[in-house]
């Protein structure tokens, strides 16, 4: 960090950049047990550029976990179960998403009926997978420190791999 800017992140930009570290880490994770069933030269390098951009994108994030407000690190990490739940959760969200953006481009009520519908359900799927995490101690989302611990090591995982 400058001396033009704060020595600590503000914590929306700081939730902001867990999200996008979690969510990368994943899907490095998933792009990298993929690459191995590719045989097609041309996938393969498409994914192979996608691995190296997740890889980039998460070294520039990780950098600026130290000035997280109360970024201390000091519990255990289960990666099966936090990984295969946390990517229930980072879906169930896109999901949410995808289905808000998509309502406002109906023009049939018989369509917005369906997608209201199941965006609802998506909406119930990301409560119930995030209440089993947080239940379950795999979602810390109220100790800042443990999030971007978590964060760190699913990174530092997916990287490695």
């Amino acid at each position: 960090m400058t001396t033009n800017n704060p020595q600590t992140l503000a914590w929306h930009e700081t939730l902001e950049i867990h999200e996008l570290v979690a969510f990368q880490a994943i899907g490095l994770m998933k792009l990298k047990k993929g690459l191995k069933d590719i045989q097609d030269p041309e996938l393969r390098k498409i994914y192979t550029k996608a691995i190296q951009g997740l890889d980039m994108n998460l070294r520039e994030l990780l950098k600026f976990y130290p000035y997280a407000p109360q970024a201390q690190q000091t519990s255990d990490y289960r990666s099966t179960d936090s990984f295969l739940a946390g990517d229930l959760l980072a879906f169930a969200k896109t999901a949410v998403r995808n289905y808000a953006i998509a309502i406002t481009e109906t023009a049939t009520p018989a369509v917005r009926k369906v997608m209201k519908k199941q965006l609802n359900q998506a909406i119930d799927m990301h409560e119930q997978i995030f209440s089993y995490m947080y239940k379950k101690g795999l979602y810390p989302s109220y100790n800042l420190s443990e999030i971007l611990k978590n964060d760190m090591m699913l990174a530092k995982r997916a990287m490695s791999m």
